[in-house]
């Protein structure tokens, strides 16, 4: 019997697949615990839509990384805090205000996970931070951090 796995089944296959498994597993197992359907022509061909779809969107979110990388590396983000003596900073800069600040001034709303402070930034001057906007596809910022 041909079956749709509509979760992950342990030993069988991931959401999505299509399988032969027996008609016993399948009424007794599968069906009960909705685990998978019969695999009809319109289910069928509903999974093949559902995964286009699903590349489409795949795709033009890979895009949109790649125009805002392409952004992000041509931008200076300058963070104001307070400094002492020799440049050194009272605390330090972290993802979360750099996050800020790009989006105060650039207004670009990106997720401070996906910016990557390698150190601590406790010295004022001029540093590059990683952004992770998607698989492969990453920008450096310019950070700029000014004492008051």
């Amino acid at each position: 019997m041909r079956v749709i796995l509509l979760k992950d089944v342990p030993g069988q296959g991931k959401r999505g697949d299509i399988l032969n498994v027996a008609e016993g597993y399948a009424r007794n197992y599968l069906f009960p615990r909705g685990l998978a359907s019969e695999a009809s022509k319109g289910k069928i061909k509903e999974l093949a839509e559902r995964r286009q779809a699903s590349a489409m969107r795949e795709e033009k979110m890979r895009q949109e990384a790649a125009e805002l990388a392409v952004r992000l590396e041509s931008l200076t983000v300058v963070v104001r805090t307070k400094a002492g003596e020799g440049g050194r900073l009272f605390g330090s800069v972290n993802n979360k205000d750099i996050a800020d600040a790009l989006a105060d001034q650039h207004k670009i709303t990106l997720d401070k996970k996906k910016l990557v402070v390698k150190e601590p930034i406790k010295q004022v001057g001029s540093h590059t931070v990683l952004a992770k906007l998607y698989p492969a596809i990453q920008a450096g910022i310019k950070v700029e951090v000014v004492g008051e």
